[in-house]
């Protein structure tokens, strides 16, 4: 456990409590996985700094310890609380990255011997197997679900957008939700414009004359008296002529029945 001694001699003279012998030995262990201490706190300060050393203030509440890690290659970041409950020490890490939480549960008694705080050899029991749970209940978790996090949604290049892309007050094209043409046909050209005018009848175009003979819709039969108070002679429309009816289309003349039409 190189770095260890070192480190507990370095914060000696703060370590008071069992809970300030273990955060010791977790922050050693946290920083020999390849991490640097940042600071104290939720969130970032003036006086953050990576270092493999405690920071300053890392005790100064012994019932909630805080404190954040930034892996060396700036990848992932913890949040490390560590929660006192009577004799035992409840730690919880979050990466803020895939925002994974993971915790561990030590009794304080097991690991620590509180009689000999001020002898690095004697404070520490059980060392090897403080060890073991600080990696597999917490290191070993993190790192798995961070890797699975980076695997499911891996990284995409795009092409940079181009200058019509990003511009603001382009409308954008329309683009039909079919690739099926539409019914229309295209204009002969551009002097056929207003063609229906110059051709009234429809020799060519279909005209512009309204005729609901010629239509395109279904239809009944229509009787040219329609609007007028008499009927019309025998022979005065000739069968499929095109015209403009008298009146409204279904209305018979005066005085008799539609159904008695003809008779």
């Amino acid at each position: 456990m190189a770095g260890l001694e070192v480190l507990y001699e370095t914060a000696a003279p703060a370590i008071t409590c069992k809970q300030d012998a273990l955060i010791c030995f977790l922050h050693w262990e946290v920083v020999t996985h390849g991490y640097y201490g940042l600071g104290i706190g939720d969130q970032p300060g003036p006086n953050d700094k990576k270092s493999e050393l405690l920071p300053a203030g890392w005790n100064n509440n012994k019932d909630l310890y805080v404190l954040r890690y930034e892996s060396k290659d700036g990848s992932r970041k913890l949040l490390v609380k560590a929660v006192t409950v009577e004799s035992s020490m409840i730690l919880n890490v979050l990466e803020c990255g895939s925002q994974q939480v993971t915790d561990l549960t030590l009794k304080l008694d097991d690991y620590i011997d509180a009689e000999h705080l001020g002898d690095f050899h004697r404070t520490y029991k059980n060392s090897e197997e403080l060890r073991s749970r600080i990696v597999s209940g917490i290191i070993t978790p993190i790192h798995e679900q961070w890797e699975k996090a980076s695997v499911s949604s891996p990284h995409r290049e795009f092409p940079p957008a181009t200058a019509r892309e990003v511009d603001p007050l382009r409308i954008p094209p329309h683009h039909p939700h079919t690739s099926r043409q539409p019914p229309w046909c295209d204009p002969l050209g551009p002097f056929a414009v207003g063609g229906e005018d110059l051709d009234p009848f429809g020799r060519q175009r279909g005209g512009m004359i309204v005729d609901p003979l010629r239509s395109g819709f279904p239809r009944a039969l229509i009787d040219p008296s329609s609007g007028l108070p008499n009927r019309l002679p025998p022979g005065a429309v000739p069968p499929g002529a095109r015209f403009d009816p008298f009146g409204p289309i279904g209305t018979s003349p005066s005085g008799l029945r539609p159904d008695r039409r003809g008779q």
